[in-house]
């Protein structure tokens, strides 16, 4: 061997030293921590849950959104409503439906995502990396909680802006278009009135009876063929101009004293207050800060007076919806994650997707039942707002109890 050759391997050798040397030290200081490790892995399970998060936010989107849809926006167009107002109502009903749509999306989504990593065995790979399975569920809860924040601004910010311009919308379209609210052969019930409604046919009603009872007095009013007339007046939607109209007057104290007023010709306004409430701002208006200042003014006047104490309540019950329902996400993302491992080693997704359509049904009807008993039976608000997601969280608990035993 020349002298040039033996220069040539030493520089190799050394070249070949330093390379395992960097290497032995990358290796102590990262492999072995497992940092790259664990970033690949966790990057991959963001994405994964997101994926899944977002293809079942659309589908629940659109049921929302069709929904939406077949309720008012088919009734607006069947009695000729501006098409340009009816899109603009489908665009403030938007925040809404996104509010309604990402809880429900975080449980079928996360399911099916996690429930599918199951059955193909990656949550295996994950544990034979040395992932326990608290650090698993932390990027599914951090995920839960970034989807909660987002969906709390949108129920507190976006909706309340929704709301206003939906109100002030409508209330046009119903002043241009008064028949919009009223169906053939039906009842509306307008404020201390109730509304008889013979057939509707464009502004024109063939019948109406109207019973009225305001304060001490009843009033029965009968009449022939009537029009509806857009507002002539500031706070008043509508007018119902009557003809041949029998009005029958009775006071309740004294039911055999009645007077009787035959008019060719009689007006009724509708007000404002009667299809849009009768507060100047309902608190689905307001943000979380405004209705908490306007519900702290109202305990401190409340006292004795049952109506305020009941109004209060109802207040409370808004203000509830604006936690319960973004802030459901986290308790579904805990939910998912223990189910998904339980029941997901055969045909996850599928499992995840059934199982996550009839917990969200089931969770949307306890919903609806919670706030009926608040409005018309008068239950504690938190109790009836809360229930779903403290059920929700409580099953969580415990499939991941039982999930930390296996």
């Amino acid at each position: 061997m020349t002298t040039r050759d033996l220069i040539q391997k030493i520089k190799r050798n050394h070249t070949l030293r330093l390379i395992h040397m960097y290497y032995d030290k990358f290796q102590v200081r990262v492999l072995k921590r497992g940092t790259l490790k664990n970033h690949i892995l966790i990057k991959y399970l963001f994405k994964d849950l997101f994926l899944y998060f977002l293809v079942s936010f659309f589908f629940f989107f659109m049921v929302f959104f069709v929904n939406q849809i077949l309720l008012v926006v088919e009734e607006l167009l069947a009695k000729s409503a501006p098409i340009a107002d009816v899109m603009r109502i489908m665009v403030y009903s938007l925040p809404f439906i996104i509010a309604q749509s990402a809880p429900f999306a975080t449980l079928v989504g996360f399911l099916m995502s996690l429930g599918g990593m199951m059955t193909s065995n990656e949550i295996l790979i994950f544990r034979a990396a040395g992932f326990s399975f608290f650090r698993i569920f932390v990027p599914v809860a951090l995920l839960g909680i970034c989807i909660s924040i987002g969906s709390f601004f949108v129920n507190d910010y976006l909706l309340p802006l929704g709301q206003i311009k939906y109100n002030q919308l409508m209330r046009k379209i119903v002043n241009s278009t008064p028949s919009i609210e009223l169906e053939s052969n039906s009842v509306k019930h307008l404020d201390t009135a109730n509304i008889v409604i013979g057939n509707v046919d464009g502004n024109k009603v063939s019948d109406v009876v109207i019973i009225d009872s305001k304060n001490d007095e009843d009033r029965l009013i009968v009449a022939g063929e009537s029009v509806l007339v857009g507002a002539k007046e500031e706070g008043v939607l509508m007018q119902f101009d009557m003809n041949d109209s029998t009005i029958l007057t009775l006071k309740a104290d004294n039911k055999k004293n009645y007077d009787i007023l035959h008019s060719k010709r009689t007006v009724m306004n509708v007000f404002d207050s009667t299809f849009l409430g009768t507060w100047a701002q309902s608190p689905r208006e307001m943000t979380t800060y405004d209705l908490t200042k306007r519900l702290n003014q109202m305990k401190s006047q409340a006292s004795q007076d049952e109506s305020l104490i009941r109004k209060i309540n109802l207040w409370g019950m808004e203000w509830h919806k604006k936690f319960a329902i973004p802030f459901g996400s986290i308790f579904f993302a805990l939910l998912a994650f223990s189910m998904a491992f339980l029941f997901g080693k055969n045909n996850g997704q599928m499992i995840g997707l059934f199982l996550g359509i009839v917990i969200c049904v089931l969770y949307w009807a306890v919903q609806i039942v919670g706030q009926l008993l608040v409005t018309k039976v008068g239950l504690n608000a938190f109790w009836c707002i809360w229930t779903p997601n403290i059920l929700i969280g409580l099953f969580g608990l415990i499939f991941l109890t039982r999930l930390i035993k296996k």
